[in-house]
């Protein structure tokens, strides 16, 4: 999978299809909006129970690579123990950066409620906010931390064409537990055949994905 990534002509991609990302850019402006309204009381919601859960604070930040590989905060919901990052460092082996897995099934950092945030999902609601900015799209391959990026080949770095995504293809053939190169491979199919349509049909998938809880831990 790793050895057989595809290629992307940038030039000739964004200029083919500048008219469907100007219109999945208008979407994603319409729904962020929606459903940042129509969801406000499920947001007061969760962070009343998270702050009675543990201790710190609901809404969850971090440092994520965006498209043109630009740094922006993503918001989450705290899933785990407040100081997490502290007590567990990635092991990343930048000889073998395409077997690297982000999420592990095996985390005791996680709080009770944030493994039902995960399950569900409900965790990367905040980030509607991101897209309603501009930082992350609706759909799309999901941000990663800097930490791997610098370890990014050449070929993975194409995946950085594009504004990165609260689900995507890789997410509903997997989510969180495949490895980094097959992740690439899925991210770097969706952007050489994105369409609107595409982007649909992923949207779609996702609903089928969570309520199955695929992937999810």
């Amino acid at each position: 999978m790793q050895n057989n990534l595809i290629e992307i002509n940038e030039q000739d991609h964004i200029r083919d299809k500048r008219v469907q990302f100007a219109v999945k850019r208008f979407i994603d402006i319409v729904l962020s909006l929606f459903g940042i309204i129509v969801l406000s009381p499920i947001y007061l919601i969760l962070i009343l129970l998270i702050k009675l859960d543990s201790k710190g604070p609901a809404v969850f930040k971090q440092v994520r690579v965006g498209k043109d590989n630009k740094d922006f905060t993503i918001y989450k919901f705290r899933t785990m123990i407040v100081d997490a990052e502290k007590k567990r460092s990635l092991e990343i082996n930048p000889e073998d950066i395409g077997n690297f897995v982000f999420q592990s099934k095996e985390d005791n950092r996680i709080t009770k409620m944030g493994s039902f945030l995960r399950k569900t999902s409900l965790d990367e609601l905040p980030q509607l906010f991101n897209v309603f900015k501009g930082d992350m799209s609706l759909v799309g391959p999901r941000p990663e931390i800097p930490d791997v990026v610098k370890y990014y080949p050449p070929e993975y770095a194409q995946r950085l064409l594009v504004l990165p995504g609260i689900t995507g293809l890789a997410q509903v053939s997997g989510r969180g537990e495949i490895e980094l190169a097959k992740t690439i491979y899925y991210d770097l199919t969706y952007i050489k055949n994105f369409s609107v349509w595409l982007d649909i049909k992923i949207l779609f998938k996702t609903v089928f994905s969570v309520f199955k809880k695929e992937g999810a831990f």
